[in-house]
C-alpha cells in the first residue's frame, strides 16, 4: 500500500476545538506519521476544518517531507481548490460541491481532481460535475472513498458503473480515472498504470467478452484474477 496520512478529519470529542486538536496532531502526532506515510490529507469544510487551519496542517506536513492531499467541496466550497494550488497538492478529492469558478481553476492546475461517486450515493448527496470538469481539461480520478461512515463501498468496479451512469463519463474515461490519473495522484505515474514496458506488471483480469463490461456490468462480479508485479495474487478459479 501507499500510506497517507489524514490525521485532520474530524475534530474528537476529548478536544476543545479544532485548533487545540490541531496543537495536539502537529506536535505529537506528526513526527511519528512522517516516518510512516508518504503524504497527508485534511478534511476542509464546514464543521470540520476551515482554511486558515487546513493551511497550518498541510504546511507544517510538507516541512516534514510528506506531499499534500486534500478532501474538500463536499457539502461547500469552503476553499480547498485554491489552497490545493497554492500549496502543490496532489489532489483534492469529493467535488461535490465544485462549481464554475472551481472547475476552471483545477482545470488550470496540475491538480488532480478524485471523484468519490459511491460517497454521494452511500449520502443521497449530489453527484460530483464529472462531465464539465473532464470538458474543461481537468484531470479526474476515481476511488471507493472506503471508510465506515459515508462509503462502505470497497468496489472500484461499481464505481466505475457510477462514473458511466451517473457522472456521464465514457467507459474509456472512467477506466482512466481508475489507472493512469490515479498513478499520478500516488507519485507513481513513471511505474504504475499503463501496461506498457518498464512499467509494473499489476493487473486485473476480467471475466468479460469486452473490458467495457468493466463500467456496463453494475455489481457485477467481472474480476477473474489480479496480477502484483509479475505474479498472480488472487484467482477466482482458486477458490
Amino acid at each position: 500500500g501507499i500510506p497517507t496520512w489524514l490525521g485532520a478529519h474530524a475534530v474528537p470529542p476529548e478536544h476543545e476545538d479544532a485548533d487545540a486538536y490541531l496543537d495536539f496532531v502537529l506536535a505529537e502526532v506528526l513526527p511519528e506519521a512522517a516516518q510512516l506515510a508518504e503524504a497527508a490529507d485534511v478534511f476542509l469544510e464546514r464543521g470540520a476544518f476551515d482554511a486558515g487551519q487546513a493551511r497550518r496542517y498541510l504546511e507544517t506536513c510538507a516541512n516534514h517531507g510528506l506531499a499534500l492531499r486534500l478532501h474538500g467541496d463536499q457539502f461547500t466550497e469552503a476553499g480547498a481548490i485554491p489552497l490545493a494550488i497554492e500549496l502543490g497538492a496532489r489532489s483534492v478529492d469529493h467535488l461535490e460541491a465544485t462549481g464554475p469558478a472551481g472547475i476552471a481553476a483545477l482545470a488550470a492546475a496540475d491538480l488532480v481532481g478524485v471523484l468519490l461517486p459511491a460517497s454521494a450515493l452511500f449520502l443521497g448527496r449530489p453527484m460530483p460535475p464529472a462531465r464539465a470538469l473532464v470538458d474543461a481539461g481537468a484531470a479526474i480520478a476515481l476511488a471507493t472513498d472506503f471508510n465506515p461512515g459515508s462509503a462502505f463501498c470497497e468496489s472500484l468496479p461499481l464505481v466505475c458503473s457510477l462514473a458511466a451512469t451517473q457522472l456521464q463519463l465514457s467507459p474509456a474515461e472512467a477506466l482512466g480515472a481508475c489507472t493512469v490519473n490515479p498513478a499520478h495522484v500516488l507519485g507513481r505515474a513513471d511505474r504504475i498504470g499503463r501496461i506498457a514496458p518498464g512499467y509494473a506488471a499489476d493487473l486485473t483480469l476480467l471475466d468479460a467478452s469486452d473490458w467495457r463490461y468493466l463500467a456496463y456490468h453494475l455489481a457485477g462480479s467481472v474480476v477473474a484474477g489480479v496480477v502484483q508485479a509479475g505474479a498472480v495474487h488472487w484467482s477466482r478459479a482458486a477458490y
